[in-house]
């Protein structure tokens, strides 16, 4: 086992469990993992840079008094703790895995292959099962076929999840709120299911005008799960990833799309009074949704918190407010001991030129320009000064610009009687008393809208003004609906 900064205490003493008393001869303040608990939760968290810190002890001496004992203490560092699983084991139990899910592809009962590994299934984590799954996209299952029998994989592997206890995660973070979103939805999907149960036999025309009010707004309600959905895709999904998990990733998103489907599909029977249309797709989503959880809860988050860095989790914490939550509000308590990153991981960019870092995300000079000079708008940035620094040099512009510009005053750039106008919307920008101006004119056949923002930083200060320019004639004749691409 290396050891080094970024060596969680945790991972240490799961495998080096003398050690603990080597961390408390170096400071009093290790005592404190003796506690079980604490050891489970500060400890998954904590690295050994952070324990040092912590302590008040030097890192160097921390970490030299730790290698002194592994080497020299007295079981010796090669009986100490129980001996990780070698590559070609986890090979060998994945290739298992993977027959038995082939069985269940092939029509094996469920049950003929639970007996025939019952031993195994015992003990399979929820890592080994992602990386089945993934192993088995890549040699050619669809995505669509694993998802379909999802629910018999589960049925399958339920025996290895019995008893375990979930992992302890301190207030705040990330899978506490995931897990706290699931017990509330889950409150909530309980009770569609028994308004659904009553649905089909009301005692009389008034209970079942109330019961269809309550379950149209507890299926309100339930539509929360979007937000749930929408951080486990935008902010999960990529930290696995990076981890070459996305086959599980990308089995669970399919699912989430059926239950997005199925709610769609509720309210709009309950908006035409379909009951039967409502208790039918009500009981298929409900089921779905339960199914979710129970995947989450079993598998994801053992898998996610087993493999993950309290690194990557900032990157998952960070950026979920703006997606919103369902039904709960995080708690506080926890926070990723190195913060925000300001870029994205060095995976997303090995090899790459250094991108140019915005506030939520990265580019390359080059591939920032290709997209301003890809927009089908013409944009023009005039500073504070009321200097022109920017303009996209699309292919067709709508109002000619050159390079001559750059650097100069706008109210240079315009003709005389329109001067006053664009003083106008700058002084008002400027002042704070208006933040856009929006202007339509007609040129040709062209309907032609160009619009005017104030530029503010986040403390409200003037950065300046944008102008965007657009021919929108093609858009205002734009009616009803094109869900499918039609080249």
């Amino acid at each position: 086992m290396k050891i080094d900064k970024n060596t969680k205490i945790l991972e240490l003493l799961e495998r080096n469990p003398q050690l603990l008393d080597v961390l408390i001869g170096v400071s009093p303040e290790f005592r404190k993992l003796k506690n079980p608990l604490l050891r489970k939760t500060i400890g998954r968290f904590a690295t050994l840079e952070h324990a040092a810190q912590t302590s008040g002890v030097a890192y160097d001496d921390l970490h030299r008094k730790i290698t002194e004992a592994m080497i020299h203490g007295p079981s010796g560092y090669p009986e100490a703790g129980t001996a990780p699983m070698s590559e070609e084991e986890r090979a060998e139990r994945i290739e298992t895995l993977k027959g038995i899910v082939r069985g269940l592809h092939e029509g094996k009962a469920p049950e003929e292959q639970r007996l025939k590994f019952a031993e195994m299934l015992q003990e399979v984590s929820a890592s080994e099962i992602a990386e089945m799954e993934q192993a088995l996209i890549g040699e050619g299952i669809s995505e669509e076929e694993i998802k379909n029998l999802c629910d018999v994989h589960v049925q399958v592997f339920a025996e290895s999840f019995e008893g375990k206890e979930p992992e302890t995660v301190p207030p705040g973070h990330p899978v506490d709120t995931f897990r706290r979103e699931n017990v509330a939805l889950g409150e909530v999907n309980d009770r569609i299911r028994g308004i659904l149960g009553e649905l089909g036999d009301p005692k009389d025309e008034t209970v079942g005008k109330d019961l269809l009010a309550d379950l149209k707004a507890d299926i309100e309600q339930l539509a929360q799960i979007e937000h749930h959905y929408l951080r486990k895709e935008n902010q999960l999904f990529p930290a696995l990833e990076d981890h070459n998990i996305s086959g599980p990733s990308k089995v669970m998103w399919a699912i989430h799309d059926d239950i997005r489907g199925l709610l769609k599909k509720v309210r709009s029977g309950l908006e035409q009074g379909d009951t039967d249309s409502v208790e039918i797709n009500g009981i298929v989503l409900c089921t779905s949704v339960s199914d979710m959880i129970y995947k989450e809860e079993n598998i994801l988050f053992p898998m996610a918190l087993e493999t993950l860095t309290e690194e990557e989790w900032g990157r998952v914490y960070h950026g979920s407010d703006e997606l919103g939550y369902s039904l709960v509000t995080p708690r506080t308590g926890w926070q990723p001991i190195e913060g925000p990153l300001a870029k994205a991981p060095p995976e997303r960019t090995a090899g790459k030129e250094a991108p140019l870092w915005l506030s939520t995300g990265g580019m390359t000079p080059k591939q920032l320009d290709l997209i301003l000079t890809s927009l089908p708008v013409d944009i023009t940035f005039v500073d504070a000064d009321d200097r022109v620094q920017y303009y996209s040099a699309n292919e067709e512009r709508i109002f000619p610009r050159s390079p001559g510009i750059i650097g100069r005053e706008v109210q240079n750039c315009h003709p005389p009687d329109s001067v006053d106008i664009v003083q106008r919307i700058l002084d008002a920008f400027r002042s704070g008393k208006k933040d856009a101006a929006d202007f339509w004119i007609r040129m040709g056949e062209k309907f032609i809208l160009i619009r005017y923002f104030a530029i503010r930083d986040k403390d409200g200060s003037y950065e300046g003004c944008l102008e965007v320019s657009q021919d929108v004639t093609g858009i205002r004749k734009l009616d009803g609906e094109r869900r499918l691409l039609d080249w």
